[in-house]
């Protein structure tokens, strides 16, 4: 019984189909969901617009010398609360990188950080324990010696503690890729406002409305860097927190300038007029720079997917002569 089953699931047509539908599923959730990504920024909007809310009650907090831990113990996800107080996670995986990293990719919450502790935790043993099933149980990798088989399910185990890192650094970039591209037009937008007189608040809440079409996660920083404004008691904080979320050296460098400002009483106008030509003279160099390694990318696709139907189509019909003469 269980070589038959271990037949089904090794048949080559059987894995074959399995593969033609993923490709197809991915194909069609590539081109469906960016019709929903309206309505996902309207529900991403307003839960950012309750972080001033959450700010004022942890300032309130933090001056009454209280700790509103056990309130928001309620509202985490409690297995895997319970699993990282169980295994002591924090000390042994938690360092303030990683905390960075997951506010970089807009996990900023306590319930964000114990799911990704239990995560590296337990997608290990279920990796290994999947592996263990597919090499010893249904027979794969019968030809190998036991030291290789057993290998490969320790690397399978590997792979799933680190899978947690690969999914946090894969959304940090794509993260870090929209805010890059339009945080010089968020700095015209800003040097617009603060020249007409209007405070840097308000500013960069107008700039947050007017980008948030073109790069909601921007617009969620802004709206966050916003409520920090208005709530915490050095400005300072609030900048630096700014750069530490987005880890960009051109965030990072508009940061200091702000902060400079705010300490010393200096216009921000030229400097934000500087960094934002800095900002478009990086993004036209990085779009140059795709563009000159495009042709050694489409060399391989153009050997093996044109120049064949280039050949075909013109020593066809020479061939179809050929074949018709002799």
């Amino acid at each position: 019984m269980s070589a038959d089953f271990a037949a089904k699931l090794t048949n080559p047509h059987l894995l074959i189909g399995l593969l033609v539908a993923l490709a197809v599923f991915a194909t069609l959730y590539t081109i469906i969901m960016p019709l929903f990504e309206r309505t996902d920024l309207n529900k991403r909007m307003k839960a950012v617009s309750t972080e001033r809310d959450m700010i004022r009650t942890r300032e309130r907090a933090r001056l009454n010398a209280e700790t509103s831990r056990g309130n928001l113990k309620s509202k985490h996800n409690q297995s895997a609360s319970r699993i990282v107080e169980r295994f002591n996670l924090r000390q042994a995986l938690v360092d303030d990188k990683t905390q960075d990293r997951l506010k970089a990719a807009g996990l900023r919450s306590q319930n964000a950080l114990n799911i990704f502790l239990a995560a590296r935790f337990v997608l290990p043993f279920i990796f290994l324990g999947l592996a263990t099933i597919w090499i010893f149980v249904l027979g794969n990798l019968q030809n190998k010696p036991f030291a290789m088989r057993f290998l490969a399910a320790i690397v399978a185990s590997y792979i799933g503690f680190y899978l947690p890192n690969v999914y946090i650094s894969n959304r940090v970039q794509k993260r870090q890729h929209s805010i890059r591209r339009a945080w010089p037009d968020a700095l015209d937008l800003m040097l617009i406002c603060v020249e007409s007189g209007m405070s840097m608040e308000a500013a960069m809440r107008r700039v947050a409305d007017e980008m948030a079409t073109q790069s909601p996660e921007l617009a969620e920083e802004m709206v966050l860097t916003t409520a920090e404004l208005s709530f915490l008691q050095d400005r300072r904080t609030a900048y630096e927190n700014l750069g530490n979320r987005t880890q960009l050296e051109t965030v990072k460098s508009v940061c200091q300038a702000l902060i400079q400002a705010e300490r010393y009483g200096t216009p921000i106008g030229q400097a934000l007029r500087v960094l934002a030509q800095e900002g478009r003279d990086e993004r036209m160099n990085a779009a140059e720079k795709k563009a000159a390694a495009l042709p050694p990318k489409l060399t391989v696709p153009m050997i093996l997917f044109f120049l064949p139907v280039l050949i075909a189509v013109i020593l066809g019909p020479a061939g179809i002569r050929v074949a018709d003469r002799f």
